[in-house]
């Protein structure tokens, strides 16, 4: 055998063979900063609990909300978005690798002029760097941390999406509510004013009385328009959710009959971290930051090449395939750094920082991770004791409109004390109904600090 192809063939046995070394630091995960149990919760944790089991389409009562997630869910741009950046890391992952293999190519030439300096060829070459340092497995192991970290990346939109819609639903149901409720009022004061102006003309009541209703009348009346610019404002929210031109979104359950699921599981924070996408895809950036320290640190010493080439050369293209023709060459060749002026070191450092950004950046999201589910429970329990103190308010208030009226019928009171009791009342049922809302959403809001079973 040839004592070049002798040579070849040792460089590609080496380079088989798990010779080289790895440079580069290995990756330890960062210490969580996390308390051992949540502090808001009521209930006593169980430590094999998780939400991941709870799916989405299980939370909810109303079969129009569920379909409204299901068209967001295949056409939201931002859900479409994360999906070809997928696509995108995973032929980037392809790319990478094939730096592992031998490049293999072909070339050709044929000259009309036999006394050429340039002869005719045809011949196959191939090239290949070996990974002595391990630089293309530390490249080809960061996109494949960056390819997780897209999944997860995807995790984040979709769990978004789904409790931004549900949230944004709960929100135009509160608002139909409201315009119910103040349409309600409205005919009522109508009513007042029609009463309290024939006792104005018949004498019995002062213009004072019928100024007073009339003005009552008309902040209900400005009240109703800035509600249905409201509800235009949260259908056009939707319809973008939902990756469609503004439309009129279709309603189902009332705010009143809507309902979630309150057996939501709370783990103990260790766990949540393991299911909270925007941790895990944190953490993968980290290790994709890391992997490419060691690509810096492998620039800075020599690469190593291989090359072969077989083929034919010949002044005259009618000899170009004789056996005289044919040719052959294999070289090995080294190649690195001596001296930049500090470049390579810098880049070195420069990767070194990129990757304690992104370790400063999990453990943030570590601890925004807790205290979202600090704050979600705390807001389930807190709006349910509110609601249940408003609700109460507002049973009073309408007893306490009743009796009003039948006080000032029977000339016992000013009618001003009946605008102060209807106004109570109206103030009270619309916060009642913005309540009702909050309490929806927290529960969605706790599912997704939770982590939630999105997939």
């Amino acid at each position: 055998m040839n004592s070049k192809i002798k040579i070849v063939v040792v460089i590609f046995i080496l380079a088989v063979l798990p010779v080289g070394c790895l440079v580069g630091p290995k990756y330890k995960k960062p210490e969580d900063q996390n308390a051992a149990s949540f502090r808001n919760s009521s209930a006593s944790v169980d430590t094999l609990a998780s939400v991941v089991n709870v799916k989405w389409f299980d939370l909810f009562n109303d079969d129009v909300l569920k379909g409204l997630i299901n068209t967001g869910l295949a056409n939201n741009y931002d859900m479409k978005i994360a999906m070809a950046r997928i696509v995108r890391t995973r032929a980037e992952l392809g790319y990478t690798k094939a730096d592992l293999l031998p490049a293999i190519g072909y070339s050709g030439s044929v000259n009309s002029n036999d006394k050429s300096f340039m002869p005719n060829t045809a011949a196959a070459q191939l090239s290949w760097e070996l990974d002595f340092w391990g630089k293309i497995r530390h490249e080809n192991r960061a996109v494949q941390n960056e390819l997780l970290a897209s999944e997860e990346g995807r995790k984040v939109i979709l769990s978004n999406l789904v409790s931004d819609i549900a949230v944004a639903y709960f929100q135009l149901r509160d608002f139909d509510n409201r315009l119910v409720i103040t349409q309600k009022t409205l005919k009522s004061r109508e009513k007042a004013y029609d009463i309290i102006n024939e006792r104005f003309k018949a004498g019995y009541v002062s213009e004072v009385d019928l100024m007073q209703v009339e003005q009552q009348v008309a902040i209900a009346e400005a009240t109703i328009p800035a509600i249905k610019r409201q509800i235009t404002s949260l259908e056009n929210t939707i319809s973008i959710l939902l990756g469609q031109a503004p439309k009129s979104i279709e309603r189902g359950k009332t705010s009143v009959e809507l309902q979630v699921a309150n057996n939501i599981p709370v783990s103990i924070p260790s766990i949540l971290l393991r299911n909270r996408p925007d941790v895990n895809q944190a953490e993968r950036l980290y290790m994709a930051s890391n992997e490419r320290i060691g690509v810096a640190q492998a620039m800075r010493f020599p690469s190593f090449n291989i090359a072969a080439l077989a083929g034919f050369a010949s002044g005259s293209v009618s000899t170009l395939f004789d056996g005289s023709s044919y040719l052959q060459n294999a070289s090995a060749s080294v190649a690195g750094p001596i001296f930049n002026f500090g470049k390579n070191k810098r880049r070195v450092e420069i990767y070194r920082q990129i990757a304690e950004e992104a370790r400063l950046s999990y453990q943030k999201t570590c601890i925004v991770a807790v205290a979202e589910v600090e704050q979600s429970l705390q807001n389930v329990r807190t709006y349910k004791d509110e609601w249940t103190a408003r609700n109460r308010q507002v049973i009073a208030a309408r007893k306490n409109l009743e009796l009003s009226n039948a006080r000032y019928y029977n000339g016992y009171i000013s009618y001003l004390e009946v605008l102060d009791v209807e106004r109570a009342l109206f103030e009270a049922e619309l916060s009642l109904s913005e309540l009702t809302q909050s309490q929806l959403s927290s529960m969605i809001q706790l599912y997704r600090a939770l982590g939630g079973g999105w997939n």
